[in-house]
């Protein structure tokens, strides 16, 4: 098998489409249920504190919640999803966007989801080929996905995604897979260190945070994964369009200007940006600014 994806290499990138679909089912779970599950650890956490009895001692405890159990059931009545009911877009398709048994509306998310990773999946195989680094560039996409709609939807840059990108990246960096190892330590400490300073500056002058620290380990994953030399353009595309956006939000929807804003998303799609362009697009830019 290994042989025949290297020598077809429009069969390595199908292959990769249809994995991206089903690792896009898989995500929509992980945006649901992860920070739902951080929030049941921090409730655990501050009954410890309090002394204050747990879910354990309660009469009625809840069941296990995790990102496998329990099943996936729809919200409005409690159907649980069959396998057929959860083959990705295909299902959708056909019930319509509806839940079988009570008929109520299937956010459009979630074949939104299954089909972005997809392409995007696609772009990485087609970009970097049959190798390692293709695989360590869709695992990196796949966990840029769910970071992305997590923090749309809670403000939240999970650790347990982060971290272990930032120590993916440093490990890759001893093989050389994207940069050697001086140059993803300088780059993870220079990412991290940016917006941390920015951070500190911002609430030294108005006493108010302008961003999570979630951001500040997630530009420090890019610096171990790309170096430091990505970080310029990484940062001056996720300023630029988190800008464009927040006027139009300011504009068009009325949003205060102190209405928090996940930054998160824009860090993402900059960052997968400078994976598989950043070179060329760096270039670029000093070229016409001479």
């Amino acid at each position: 098998m290994i042989d025949t994806l290297q020598t077809l290499p429009w069969l390595f990138i199908l292959s990769a489409g249809v994995l991206g679909l089903i690792v896009g089912s898989f995500l929509n779970v992980v945006i649901h249920r992860l920070p739902q599950m951080m929030q049941r650890d921090w409730q655990a956490q501050c009954r410890e504190l309090l002394a204050l009895p747990g879910e354990s001692d309660e009469p009625t405890a809840p069941p296990r919640f995790s990102l496998v159990t329990p099943r996936s059931r729809c919200p409005h009545c409690g159907h649980g999803i069959t396998a057929l009911e959860n083959i990705p877009l295909v299902s959708y398709l056909v019930l319509k966007g509806k839940c079988s048994a009570c008929g109520a509306r299937i956010s459009p998310r979630y074949p939104v989801v299954e089909l972005l990773t997809a392409v995007l999946s696609v772009a990485v195989a087609a970009h970097f080929g049959f190798g390692w680094m293709s695989v360590a560039a869709l695992l990196l996409t796949w966990c840029l996905i769910a970071l992305t709609f997590i923090d749309l939807d809670h403000q939240l840059l999970p650790d347990s995604i982060t971290l272990p990108l930032l120590w993916g990246g440093l490990l890759l960096s001893l093989g050389g897979v994207f940069v050697d190892s001086q140059t993803a330590i300088i780059g993870a400490a220079a990412g991290y260190l940016s917006l941390w300073t920015v951070y500190w500056l911002f609430k030294l002058l108005t006493g108010k945070e302008g961003m999570g620290q979630g951001d500040f380990k997630l530009l420090a994953v890019f610096g171990a994964w790309l170096g430091w030399q990505a970080l310029p353009l990484i940062i001056l595309l996720s300023s630029l369009v988190g800008a464009l956006v927040g006027i139009s939000l300011m504009l068009f929807r009325g949003h205060q200007r102190d209405t928090p804003i996940p930054f998160g998303p824009y860090l993402a799609a900059a960052g997968w940006i400078a994976l598989l362009w950043g070179a060329p697009l760096t270039q670029a830019y000093l070229n016409f600014f001479g």
